[in-house]
């Protein structure tokens, strides 16, 4: 039989060294949920007596079968002073032998109550490595294995935070109004690092991004313009070079298979598993504890130290870098259980703060039952209490409803049939609707760079149901072929971005005129659906498609909007008494994109161009 992966030390080089790390490093005064656990890390930590100055009590001490690792419990509201000390003695002895002093900080105003994303904002996807370089004397860092080489596409690039930082007026200007970074905590693997998906250190922006400073004045920087930050948050797994992979607090701090290489076992990503009911038990096991990949251990929610070690690291990145949301990666590869604990966790803490689940299914009965209050989910006593969800199955049918001949299931119904599942869904109106993301194709790769199918899914998801995300260089046109070049032809650098870039796509005087057709009617689409409530949160009212055009309403009851969507080739000219119970008192309309004035009733007809879209503002 192989061998597990074992217990490691880190610490041969700091055999006189006593207190290595505390995790968290400091905590907040006044948080709703008084009780907070330290880890204290250091060699045969165990072996001495933790003591806490100023006569704090310990609620308890955990220690686990590695000697180098305590997991300290105390009650905050117990803590009368801004900082104490953890004291380190030996045992039956009173002198200390180490300390680390403990700060608890003061929260800012009204913290719990944060606001973040919702139905009202559109969220720009960021892969900040290929974003924008703001300084380049942090492209490699001397304590960071893969540096930066824009020649070879897997590698770094350079993009960091102060890029971002640079160019949020460009962010701002195109209508979005929130920022969804890749993951930039320290990924220190050998190679390939750039994703950002195989963290060594969780509670350290990864140096070639920038600081810990950097990241908090980015978000509050975004606050100030009313726009939120939303950090990509991973749970399912670690790199392998993490610090405590490295050196295991448990054995079962992640999920290993003993007939495996090194533990390893990869996932067999069927995660339906944890619904499907017909499920063999070795399926769900291997789809849940199987690793993500060689590189990506996977981490066990359900022991209840990595839960709590997940839920505290998620609270301290919210309180100090003042964000604005969440998005999981790979949300049903977690157990459960545990992941309904800790979204609640976050979620008691801050009652207005939204988190986004990826699950990656494509039938929205899979889809929904991830979201909050389910009531599929219900039918097993379930409760996911994660609030948003991304639309995967809208976004597997945008493509080929485009593209395909009409007829009883092909075309612009794929559309029509996808919004018929809504009744599924606790909160329609907070999903993620998408054209594409970082590990998806290219929207303008499919369809090699025809601004007329862009131009009918940047409206679909702009006036439906939800809360549209956009991808980097989506908006200038970008493409890049997946298939064939792999992620990095999805992931490249954005024009301008670097100060030795011929081109700079983020001036408008910069732009070739196809860059600029995207961004501008990008930008007008976004910047109008900013103040549009009933986009917002209005009911939708939908027509089955005819010789493949597609109209639906948003409507309340101050105001209406009528979308139109013409997927044929050919120009369609059509009555408008199909629509008389969503145009009754109707007379005119405001076509958004053009800015003409139409008139608009139940007893006439429009036209409209063929592979082109309709948004028009209703009036009596």
């Amino acid at each position: 039989m192989k061998k597990i992966l074992v217990l490691t030390s880190l610490l041969s080089t700091f055999a006189f060294a006593q207190i290595q790390k505390v995790e968290p490093m400091f905590w907040w005064k006044g948080m709703k949920n008084p009780e907070l656990q330290i880890l204290v890390y250091g060699k045969n930590i165990s072996d001495y007596t933790i003591e806490l100055s100023d006569e704090i009590k310990i609620k308890d001490i955990q220690k686990t079968e590695n000697p180098n690792y305590a997991f300290v419990t105390i009650n905050t509201n117990d803590v009368k002073k801004s900082s104490f000390k953890i004291n380190l003695k030996k045992k039956n002895k009173n002198k200390i032998v180490d300390s680390y002093s403990y700060e608890l900080k003061d929260r800012q105003p009204n913290s719990s109550n944060r606001n973040s994303f919702t139905s009202k904002d559109i969220v720009y996807l960021i892969m900040p490595d290929r974003f924008a370089n703001g300084d380049e004397s942090n492209d490699s860092k001397k304590e960071l294995t893969d540096k930066a080489n824009r020649q070879i596409p897997d590698s770094r690039h350079g993009g960091d935070l102060r890029g971002i930082i640079n160019n949020i007026d460009y962010i701002q200007n195109l209508g979005a109004t929130s920022v969804w970074l890749t993951p930039v905590n320290e990924d220190n693997e050998k190679q390939h690092s750039y994703h950002g998906y195989a963290q060594t250190d969780l509670y350290k922006i990864d140096g070639r991004y920038g600081t810990n400073e950097d990241y908090r004045e980015l978000s509050r920087e975004l606050n100030k313009r009313g726009m939120h930050l939303i950090q990509d948050y991973v749970t399912n797994h670690w790199g392998i070079s993490h610090w405590m992979i490295q050196d295991l607090p448990t054995q079962d701090w992640i999920n290993q298979f003993p007939d495996g290489e090194k533990g390893f076992k990869r996932s067999n990503y069927r995660t339906t598993s944890q619904f499907d009911r017909n499920a063999a038990d070795i399926d769900k096991k291997i789809a849940l504890n199987g690793w993500f990949d060689s590189s990506m251990p996977d981490l066990n929610q359900a022991n209840p130290l990595v839960l709590n070690y997940l839920t505290q690291n998620a609270i301290w990145w919210i309180e100090y870098a003042e964000l604005g949301g969440m998005r999981v990666d790979t949300y049903p590869y977690n157990n459960k259980e545990g992941m309904a604990k800790w979204v609640k966790a976050i979620t008691d803490e801050y009652p207005k703060f939204n988190v986004v689940g990826e699950a990656w299914m494509h039938s929205p009965a899979h889809v929904s039952y991830w979201q909050k209050d389910s009531k599929i989910a219900e039918i097993e006593n379930y409760n996911s209490n994660l609030p948003s969800v991304m639309d995967f199955s809208l976004f597997s049918e945008m493509p080929k409803a485009f593209v395909e001949e009409e007829s009883w299931d092909k075309g612009m119904i794929k559309l029509y049939n996808s919004f018929t599942n809504d009744f599924l869904y606790p909160n329609v109106n907070n999903m993620f609707v998408f054209l594409e993301n970082h590990d998806t194709e290219r929207w303008n790769e499919i369809f090699k760079s025809n601004p007329s199918y862009y131009k009918l899914g940047l409206t679909l998801i702009s006036t439906v149901r939800g809360i549209p995300q956009v991808y980097y260089g989506s908006e200038i046109g970008m493409r890049g072929d997946k298939n064939n070049g792999g992620d990095a032809e999805i992931r490249k650098d954005f024009p301008g971005g670097w100060k030795s870039d011929q081109q700079n796509a983020f001036t408008n005087e910069g732009r070739t005129a196809e860059q600029k057709m995207y961004h501008d009617f990008t930008a007008k689409v976004f910047n109008w659906r900013k103040n549009k409530e009933v986009i917002h949160s209005g009911k939708t009212k939908h027509y089955m498609p005819e010789k493949n055009v597609y109209v639906y309403f948003r409507y309340n009851e101050n105001e209406s909007v009528m979308v139109i969507l013409n997927a044929n080739e050919e120009k369609q000219t059509f009555k408008l008494d199909r629509f008389a119970e969503s145009l009754q008192g109707i007379n005119t309309g405001k076509e958004i994109i053009s800015d003409k004035v139409l008139p608009i009733n139940s007893k006439g007809e429009i036209s409209i161009d063929g592979k082109s879209t309709m948004i028009i503002e209703l009036s009596k």
